[in-house]
């Protein structure tokens, strides 16, 4: 009974991200990853739908010209 019980904590421990340090760095691994590659994406979603959509009709002073025309 003692030896089935180490067994179970033994099996308790290997499935324990703080006593496995393996499959702790290897799920922080991935979900670092994960993060990162989301937030990339949300960015680049962002720069997109707010681009620069053109060239605006600006009304330009005809005396703040580069050859100025005056009255």
């Amino acid at each position: 009974m003692v030896n089935d019980f180490n067994e179970q904590i033994q099996e308790h421990k290997e499935k324990d991200l703080g006593f496995n340090w393996v499959m702790s760095s290897r799920f922080l691994y991935y979900v670092t990853l994960f993060c990162m590659i989301a937030f990339i994406f949300g960015a680049c979603y962002k720069l997109y739908s707010e681009s620069y959509e053109g060239k605006p009709d600006v009304e330009v002073p005809d005396n703040t010209l580069y050859t100025p025309k005056y009255k």
